[in-house]
């Protein structure tokens, strides 16, 4: 990790400083928008940042932007290019980085996304974040949609984007790529689709496994926030586990999730979990 924050000097520098961050496995590249600003990045140019042969590499871009003493604003695009409305894994990043470059101080503050303002817990010594989510409904109405192989259930819920839950027998042997483009897709979920997590119980060891095919990267992800709130949530609407509970990604650090069920809503919705700043660098401007 790198000593100190970045200072004036940087804005002197030639292409425009990047930090590489990953929450659980979950990459992105994310700009302090006091450097750049959202017009600058258009899809292709989120591409090609993103592209993890010719760019830098990541599952999306995220820019931060003071908006306040206590607030900052995070705009977030997927690697294809499509801005998107919300990832906790981008926000608890956000909620580290934006301790990090002093845009707020540490503590509790505020991270305005574009699915609403979410409250953030973060430290200047830790590579931990809590964010607080809005509360939304335990699940959506949709298509029929027949179960394969292994699957049990499956419920759809909006975390900040849409996710399509999918309790599985066993996660290692599900085909996350393939089967997880078919429900991506499938015409029942809108046009829009879905992100789809698929969970099983770890086994011997407490908490879940959980394997997410993420829309807007179309492929899978080593983590994914709010699909693990989601899939929490679904959980314990079933009576499948008792709230808070904690998942084991791809990516290794685990995930908790925390809230309260009332009526068939969620709320005081809490996901904490890792925002790991990993290197800084510059992006040649073209």
């Amino acid at each position: 990790m790198v000593a100190s924050p970045a200072g004036a000097a940087e804005a002197s520098v030639r292409g425009t400083v990047f930090y590489k961050m990953s929450g659980s496995g979950n990459d992105f590249v994310v700009l302090d928008g006091r450097a750049t600003t959202v017009d600058r990045w258009p899809p292709a140019e989120v591409q090609a940042i993103c592209d993890r042969r010719r760019g830098v590499g990541a599952d999306g871009l995220v820019l931060l932007a003071p908006a306040a003493s206590d607030a900052v604003r995070m705009t977030y695009w997927n690697s294809d290019g499509s801005r998107t409305a919300m990832c906790g894994n981008a926000a608890l990043c956000s909620g580290r980085l934006a301790v990090y470059l002093e845009l707020v101080a540490g503590g509790e503050f505020c991270l305005l996304t574009d699915a609403g303002p979410v409250r953030v817990r973060s430290k200047l010594a830790s590579d931990i974040a809590e964010i607080n989510l809005p509360e939304f409904d335990t699940e959506r109405e949709f298509g029929s949609i027949p179960l394969g192989s292994g699957e049990l259930w499956m419920t759809l819920l909006t975390v900040g984007v849409p996710h399509l839950v999918v309790r599985v027998e066993n996660v290692e042997a599900t085909d996350v790529v393939g089967r997880g483009r078919v429900l991506r897709f499938s015409p029942t979920l809108g046009e829009s689709g879905a992100n789809v997590n698929f969970i099983a119980p770890r086994g011997k060891a407490a908490g879940w496994l959980i394997r997410t095919y993420e829309r807007g990267v179309e492929g899978e992800t080593l983590a994914c926030g709010t699909g693990t709130v989601g899939a929490a949530i679904a959980l314990a609407s079933r009576g499948e586990g008792a709230l808070p509970l904690t998942f084991q990604s791809r990516g290794g650090p685990e995930l908790s999730v925390r809230a309260d069920l009332t009526a068939g809503r969620a709320s005081n919705v809490w996901l904490g979990g890792q925002g790991r700043l990993m290197f800084r660098g510059i992006w040649e401007d073209i």
